[in-house]
C-alpha cells in the first residue's frame, strides 16, 4: 500500500471557496470608519450634574459671590479647620511686636466660628464662676442661704456680645469713613474686625476661671494681664489702620479701644464678682412666710 507524505503539498478539492472571496477588497478607509469610538469622542450629556459655573469655580479655585442674605453667605464663615482656629486662639493671647493679626492670622479668611464660641463660653464662665464665687465666699456661715442667680446668663450674654458686635461695628465704620478722607489708610472689611474683636476675648476665659477663687489680689492680677494681653492685639492690629492719619485722631481711636476693653474686664469683674451681703436663713424664712397665704 502506497504511504502518503503527510508533509505533502494537497490541492484543495472546493475551488468554490477562494473563487468567492476573490473579489472582496480591504481599504484602509474602511478600516479607519469601522475604527470603534474612544472616550473622547464623546459628548457630555445635558444633564451633568455640575454647571459651567461650578466648574469655572473649581477650574479657577475661586469662590462664587453670594448675597449676604443668603445662608450660603454667612456658611462661608463657619467653614474653617480645627488647627486655624487653635493658632488664632493662640496668636490672639500672645501678642508679638510688629505682628498683625489680621494680616498673620487671618489672611483675608475672617470666621465667625471661633469668636461666637468664644463668647458663648466666655458668658457661662462668668455666668457660673460669680455663682460659684459667691458660693464659696459665704461658705460656713450657719446664717446663709445660697440662692443660684440665672439672670447672670442673660447679663453676661447682653454684655459680651453688645462688646463683640457693635464695637466693631463703630470702629469698623469709622476707619471707613477716615479711609474716604485720608486714602492711604489701610482698610479692613467688617468681619475681620469683628474676628479680630471677637478671638481678643479668649485671654479673658482663664482669667474669669481664676476668679473663682476668693481671692481680690489674684482676680485683680488676672484682670491686669488679660488687659494688657488682649489691649496689646488689638492695639497692634488696628494700629496700621491710622498710623497715617492725624494725630489727634489716632489718641482718640486707640484711646477708646483701650478704654472699652477697660470698662468690659472691671465692669464684668466688679457686677458679677462682688462680695454682696449673704441673704440670712431667718430673713429668707420670714419673707416666705409673708408671701404665703394663711388659712
Amino acid at each position: 500500500m502506497a504511504s502518503t507524505d503527510p508533509f505533502q503539498f494537497r490541492e484543495f478539492e472546493d475551488e468554490n471557496l477562494l473563487e468567492s472571496d476573490r473579489d472582496v477588497t480591504i481599504s484602509i478607509e474602511d478600516v479607519k470608519a469601522e475604527k470603534p469610538k474612544s472616550s473622547a469622542d464623546f459628548t457630555p450629556a445635558d444633564d451633568d450634574p455640575l454647571s459651567s459655573d461650578d466648574k469655572t469655580e473649581l477650574l479657577s479655585g475661586q469662590k462664587k459671590s453670594t448675597p449676604f442674605w443668603t445662608f450660603e453667605y454667612y456658611q462661608n464663615f463657619f467653614d474653617i479647620e480645627t488647627h486655624h482656629v487653635k493658632e488664632r486662639i493662640i496668636g490672639s493671647m500672645v501678642p508679638w511686636p510688629r505682628k498683625n493679626f489680621i494680616r498673620v492670622y487671618l489672611r483675608q479668611n475672617p470666621d465667625l466660628y471661633g469668636p461666637f464660641w468664644i463668647c458663648t463660653t466666655l458668658v457661662f464662665a462668668i455666668a457660673i464662676s460669680g455663682n460659684i464665687s459667691k458660693f464659696l465666699v459665704n461658705l460656713g456661715k450657719p446664717n446663709y442661704l445660697y440662692t443660684p442667680e440665672f439672670r447672670k446668663v442673660t447679663i453676661a450674654a447682653t454684655a459680651i456680645f453688645t462688646y463683640a458686635w457693635l464695637v466693631p461695628l463703630a470702629l469698623w465704620g469709622f476707619l471707613f469713613w477716615r479711609n474716604n478722607k485720608v486714602m492711604s489708610l489701610v482698610s479692613y472689611s467688617f468681619m475681620e474686625t469683628v474676628c479680630a474683636y471677637g478671638y481678643s476675648l479668649a485671654i479673658y476665659i482663664p482669667a474669669v476661671v481664676l476668679w473663682i477663687l476668693p481671692y481680690e489680689w489674684l482676680r485683680w492680677c488676672s484682670i491686669v494681664v488679660a488687659l494688657c494681653l488682649s489691649g496689646s492685639v488689638l492695639v497692634m492690629t488696628f494700629w496700621p489702620a491710622v498710623r497715617d492719619d492725624h494725630p489727634k485722631i489716632i489718641i482718640a481711636v486707640l484711646s477708646a479701644i483701650v478704654v472699652l476693653n477697660v470698662l468690659l474686664a472691671v465692669g464684668c469683674k466688679i457686677y458679677f464678682f462682688s462680695t454682696p451681703d449673704p441673704i440670712l436663713k431667718s430673713a429668707a424664712v420670714t419673707s416666705a412666710a409673708k408671701v404665703l397665704p394663711t388659712t
